[in-house]
Order: C-alpha cells, then structure tokens, then sequence
C-alpha cells in the first residue's frame, strides 16, 4: 500500500485574502462615513447656495418674448417666365436668374446692417438701451433678436424686451422692414428679371432715337430711292438678320457666364451665330437694290439703310418693352406674397428669467462640488496619515514645480 505522506498543505488564512482585497476596492461604507463626515458641507452649502440664487432670480427683470412667422416668397413659374418663347435668344438668359434657397436670402436680409439700422432710427432705440453709438445699439439690439428658419420653409423672428408692448412692436418692424427692402433690391427671380429686362429696354430704347434721328435727317438732306418689291424684301431681311446675331450675340454672353466652352448647349448657339453671320455676307454681298432716286441715288440708298436700321431697332424695342411690362407685373405679385402667418402679438406671460431652473441648478451643482470637496479632503487626510503616500506626493509636488531648489 502506498504511504499517506504526514505532511500537509497549510491553508491561507482568510483575514489576510480579505485585508489585500479591501485595500485595493473602496466599499460603500467607506463613501457614506465621509458623506457623514462631512454631511454639514454637503448639505449645508447647496442650501445657502439656492438661497442666494433665489434672491439674485427674483432681482433680475421679467423678460417678454414676442413672435412673428412668414412665409417668404417661394420661386416658381413666373408670367415672364410662360412667355420666354415670344423672346427668343433672350429667354435663354433671363431663364437662369432663379434663386436657389429664397429662406437663407431673406435670413440674410433681416440680419443685414441696412435693416438693424433702420430699425434703430425707427424705434428710437439709441435711447431706449441707452446706447451712445449706433453699433451699440446695432450689437443689443442683435443680442434680443432671434432669426431661425424651420424645415417647413417658415422664417421665425423672436424679439425679447422688458416691455411686452415694445417687444411685439420690434417683431412685427423686422416685417415691415423686410417688405420695404425687397422693393429696392432684386431679391427674387421676378425681380431680377425685370431688372434684366428694364436695362435693355433703356439700352434698346436709346438706340431706336438715335436712328430715328439719323433716318430723319438724312430723308430731310438727300431724299429717299424708289425701290421695287424684291429689294424692299431684301433690306428687311438683312434687318432681320441683323436683330436675330445681335440677339444670338446676347444669349452667347450670358451662356459664358455659367457654362465652359465645351458645354453643347453654348457649342450649338456659336454654330448657330456663325450660320447666321454666313447668311448676311452672303445677302449684303451678293444683294442688290435697284431703283429711281429723288436726288441723288448714292444718298438715297444710304437713308434706305438707315430705316432698315429703324426698324430692326424698333422690332427689338417693341418686344423687349412686352417683357418689361410682363416683368413689373410679375414683381409687383410676387412681393406681395410676403405673407405674414403669425403677426406678433403682446405677450401676456413672461419668457425670462426661469426662476426655478436656476435655483434647481444651482443648488445640484453647488452639491456636486461640495461632495467633491469632502472625498478630496478626505484623501487629504489619509496622505497625511500615511507617511509612504505623504513621501510620494512630496516627490511628485517637486517634479511638478516649474523651478526645482
């Protein structure tokens, strides 16, 4: 039989497994004595803490929040826009003036200097906060305004003032400001276009006298020729092809502005120009007028062409003043649709100062410092009983010093 060996294991005692565990884990005993500890900080300075915060909650004024919400002018199919085929080359261009995103324009807009400035001189609002410059009063003025766009395509205006009366007056002036501005700017795509159109109406309107005016006084100094069916078709056609390069020549110059050269849509319209051009050498030099002069037959053929050039400026005015009155039009309806969902009115409760908010989170937070406090005390403490903790924490205060001794 094989022997029992008389020696044996000696097991480890359980106090020292317990003693190594408990000094590496802080148990929940240890965290409530120091609360205890220290339970006159922790509970007393929160409370002294609220107290205070209620006094300074009930010394600061009562703040009124007026609203106002509008719908801003959305982009779509204008009048103009139906009737850009009766202008030819020249739809092409006033066709790409939309405008993108019209609610981050118009955020602009009412957050420009020009409105806060006449806002100020409106209201009188230098005096009101007691501003000695207008960029003081540009800057508060700033501060009580809140501008937000929602994802419904609503434009929101918040105004905050101690007086309820003046906050909703302020609210519903940012409105009337904003519509005042869009009568001077172009803004939107009607806007734009009858800017577009007023300038070459002007500019067409122009040349269209000064060769009146030539055609006049040439018919009053040399006469005109007679001429007979085939050359009279022969100048209107030249005319016309005259009217349709320089209108061509146009649409080119705004193509350029947004497409490159190897865009096919600018690649087929300079085609279509050199086609055109092609086409009037081709009538100028090979076309001839014929036909009795009053005086002198080179005079004569000479005012023949200067009304052919009255006409083709004319047939440019009368189309281009068509479209600038469809433009005005188009504008006059389109600002109009400023529409005003909410007008600000006076509000009856107070927006600010939340009172209980601010004594609440005061009083958590001036709690969490003060438990703080007590466990970092607490270490403290134990640092200073300790004298192996105290030996390392003087070494690390040396290595943390910026000058060593």
């Amino acid at each position: 039989m094989t022997e029992i060996s008389n020696h044996s294991v000696e097991p480890i005692p359980k106090s020292s497994v317990t003693d190594e565990v408990d000094q590496d884990e802080i148990s929940l005993i240890d965290l409530l004595v120091v609360l205890a500890k220290h339970k006159k900080l922790i509970l007393g300075l929160p409370l002294i803490a609220a107290i205070l915060a209620t006094l300074y909650s009930l010394s600061l004024p009562n703040i009124y929040t007026a609203e106002t919400k509008i719908l801003p002018p959305q982009q779509g199919q204008s009048a103009a826009s139906a009737m850009l085929g009766q202008l030819g080359a020249l739809g092409g261009m006033a066709g790409g003036l939309g405008i993108k995103n019209p609610n981050d324009l118009y955020m602009s807009m009412l957050k420009s200097r020009v409105v806060q400035d006449n806002m100020i001189r409106r209201f009188d609002l230098m005096r009101i906060y007691e501003s000695k410059t207008l960029g003081g009063a540009r800057k508060r003025l700033g501060g009580v305004t809140t501008i937000a766009a929602g994802k419904e395509g609503l434009i929101t205006i918040e105004v905050d003032d101690k007086d309820p009366k003046l906050a909703m007056v302020l609210a519903n002036g940012y409105v009337e400001e904003l519509y005042r501005l869009t009568q001077t700017l172009a803004v939107t795509e009607a806007s734009q276009k009858r800017l577009f159109f007023e300038r070459q109406f002007v500019q067409a309107k122009d040349n269209l006298v000064k060769a009146e005016i030539a055609a006049r006084s040439g018919l009053q100094e040399g006469g005109l020729v007679m001429v007979d069916a085939q050359g009279k078709a022969l100048v209107e056609a030249t005319a016309r092809l005259r009217g349709e390069i320089a209108v061509q020549g146009v649409r080119i110059g705004a193509m350029r502005a947004f497409a490159g050269e190897a865009n096919p849509d600018l690649r087929l319209a300079l085609q279509q120009l050199e086609s055109l051009k092609r086409e009037l050498v081709k009538i100028e030099g090979d076309g001839k007028v014929t036909g009795k002069t009053d005086s002198s037959g080179a005079k004569g053929m000479e005012n023949l062409y200067r009304l052919r050039d009255v006409k083709y400026h004319e047939t440019i005015f009368e189309l281009l003043a068509k479209q600038f009155e469809m433009a005005k039009m188009d504008e006059a309806k389109e600002a109009s649709l400023i529409q005003v969902l909410d007008k600000a009115v006076e509000p009856e409760t107070k927006s600010k100062p939340k009172r209980s908010l601010i004594v609440i989170v005061t009083a958590l937070a001036t709690g969490f410092l003060a438990v703080l406090w007590a466990f970092i005390r607490e270490a403290q403490e134990k640092l200073k009983n300790d004298p192996i903790q105290s030996e390392r924490m003087g070494v690390l205060k040396k290595h943390l010093r910026w000058r060593k001794n």
